[in-house]
């Protein structure tokens, strides 16, 4: 089966790290179900395509957070976790 790589940039880390214990936690267990398959929305991953400005982004949500990521080649990029009220403002 292959596997996917998940990094979190500096921006994307720093927004985890401002979340509550249980909010991590969940989050934690949704970005380690973007190893199994980044793309197809399934229990427990519920992914979105989005369309970018430059490329192609996806979302995954988790409660009312998203997690707002690209794919390149075996590695998914999360560049931001956002309250879902500011997590399309900057798509725009």
């Amino acid at each position: 089966m292959t596997t996917y790589e998940v990094t979190l940039s500096q921006t994307a880390l720093r927004q985890f790290k401002a979340l509550d214990k249980k909010m991590q936690d969940r989050m934690h267990s949704g970005l380690n179900q973007l190893k199994e398959d980044p793309f197809v929305k399934r229990p427990k991953a519920d992914i979105k395509k989005l369309k970018g400005p430059n490329r192609d982004y996806y979302r995954l949500r988790v409660g009312k957070f998203r997690a707002i990521y690209v794919v390149e080649e075996m590695v998914v990029k999360v560049a931001k976790i956002l309250p879902r009220s500011d997590a399309y403002k900057w798509l725009e």
